[in-house]
């Protein structure tokens, strides 16, 4: 499947930094864009998580198949046996409707949109100010175990040396004030 042109504002930081928070208040801020609903093999996470509004839930048999029809943008295993994957026909559905695609991905899922899509997307670093301010946020969310904390500090602590490879970095210490300079990084990219 091929897709035609459109704009692509990627938004990347490790679990817990408050990307998925900016990324709600630009889809408040900014009408033009529509948000991309990733593939994952995950369980929903209780009950407020639906198919097809949070995530495609998918097997992991559903997801290997996706991958052999080539149905992905970009696709990782990123814990053993949980994959997540951007849909092509995702981002179609998106342009067709004639707004910018903006995903909120991982860190590698970020560089491998932005290799993708390249000059028509927007990579946006999110940092926080440091590891402890991320765990405490991510202990805030009552839904880690002691071992799935762990694995994901380490791995953020591992993805915040990709900072670099990314268009901007939008600082998140402050919400109203980083929302606000996240707005006006998509709105002039959008110009």
């Amino acid at each position: 499947m091929s897709i035609p042109s459109g704009k692509a504002i990627i938004f990347s930081a490790p679990s817990g930094s408050g990307k998925t928070s900016l990324v709600k208040e630009l889809m408040k801020q900014v009408p033009d864009l529509g948000f991309s609903i990733s593939a994952c093999t995950r369980d929903k996470r209780g009950r407020h998580e639906v198919h097809g509004r949070d995530y495609y839930f998918l097997s992991i048999e559903e997801f290997k198949q996706k991958i052999d029809q080539d149905a992905f943008v970009e696709w990782e295993e990123v814990y053993a046996g949980n994959f997540y994957g951007t849909l092509k026909e995702e981002v179609l559905r998106i342009w067709k409707e004639g707004k910018a695609v903006i995903f909120d991905v991982d860190v590698k899922g970020g560089l491998a949109l932005k290799k993708y899509f390249g000059d028509q997307a927007l990579a946006i670093f999110v940092k926080v100010p440091s590891l402890d301010v991320l765990e405490s946020r991510l202990n805030d969310r009552g839904t880690e175990t002691e071992e799935s904390l762990s694995r994901r500090i380490y791995k953020a602590k591992f993805e915040m040396t990709f900072e670099g490879q990314f268009d901007v970095t939008v600082f998140n210490d402050d919400f109203t004030r980083s929302s606000m300079d996240a707005v006006a990084l998509v709105t002039e990219f959008l110009k």
